[in-house]
């Protein structure tokens, strides 16, 4: 008889919503012939049916024991988008204004064989989609755990087929004017929106493409229509609306990185032991659990350390923050 034992980030299989009710909202969902949802709901699955969804949650990827799922409604309403707006609640309404997030090309280039152009409808059917539920960590000390739709970075990766000269991976937001007011309304950041991660670390399993949520496509302000998750490091770090990947020599710069270098770090991984110059990091607040609750104790890398600490091994974390 096998006993198994459940890692301290993992979330009970009760918790999670029966694929059977994805799919039978799909059901219901064409047979309404119902189209794109409000800004304050998520996105009808009648617009998803050639990107495979619903999709199936793959049960190694399991969030913490005793953390319930937020609910979707916050997830939905409680975003950081700065080229929509600074402000939480904005980005669900203003990033639903007539921005276009299809058709969309994702470029893949840099230090790689196989230089690619792809539609993003196009890749998830060629990649195959999976639910993993993720916690995800704001910088901000605030945290929620989501289940993602999506499919692992690596994948993306070897089909590019880097060179052994690629060292770092760079990522690109989108850039467009019109659409997103942050762009005018904040000129002092370096735009677009850049981040990267070292080779290992994108090569890791976790680090994942993501291309829904709950069972859904994601919705504009949380990064549609494909972003990156790195569950265990800074939210921030977990790029949205990605349009270019690049493949580097040297480290990439980044938007925030750039923008304040002492506040955040190239790698940014989840450490309670490292405070932000402004607030300290040991402790944060969970999205939905009600005004009255007390913060809760952060994990090492967000709970991901067993999987991801070797990653860091022999680096001095407090200087290579």
């Amino acid at each position: 008889m096998r006993v198994k034992i459940s890692k301290d980030w993992e979330l009970p299989e009760s918790s999670v919503t029966p694929e059977s009710d994805y799919l039978s909202r799909r059901q219901v969902v064409k047979a309404l012939g119902l189209a794109a949802a409000s800004p304050l709901l998520l996105p009808s699955l009648a617009d998803a049916a050639t990107q495979g969804f619903p999709t199936k949650l793959n049960k190694k990827y399991l969030a913490p024991e005793g953390r319930k799922l937020t609910n979707p409604r916050l997830v939905i309403s409680y975003n950081n988008f700065y080229e929509f707006s600074t402000q939480k609640d904005e980005p669900r309404i203003l990033a639903n204004r007539g921005w276009k997030t299809e058709p969309w090309t994702l470029e893949v280039g840099g230090l790689v064989e196989n230089p690619l152009k792809l539609d993003v409808n196009a890749l998830c059917k060629e990649m195959g989609l999976e639910m993993r539920i993720y916690r995800f960590r704001c910088v901000e000390a605030w945290s929620m755990v989501i289940p993602w739709d999506g499919f692992p970075l690596h994948k993306l990766i070897k089909k590019a087929k880097p060179t052994s000269k690629a060292k770092f991976v760079k990522f690109t937001t989108f850039m467009d004017k019109k659409a997103g007011p942050g762009f005018e309304n904040y000129p002092y950041y370096n735009w677009p929106y850049t981040e990267g991660l070292r080779m290992d670390e994108a090569m890791h399993e976790l680090s994942f493409l993501a291309v829904g949520i709950y069972g859904r496509p994601m919705p504009n302000q949380n990064g549609a229509p494909i972003r990156l998750v790195v569950p265990w490091k800074y939210g921030f770090k977990s790029i949205k609306s990605i349009v270019k990947i690049e493949f580097t020599d040297k480290q990439p710069n980044t938007l925030w990185n750039a923008a304040a270098p002492k506040e955040y770090g190239f790698y940014s991984n989840v450490n309670p032991e490292v405070p932000h110059p402004r607030w300290s990091q040991a402790r944060e607040r969970v999205i939905g659990a009600g005004v009255l609750a007390d913060r809760i104790p952060t994990l090492p890398f967000n709970g991901y350390e067993k999987e991801v600490a070797p990653l860091y091994e022999g680096m001095d974390l407090k200087k290579h923050f």
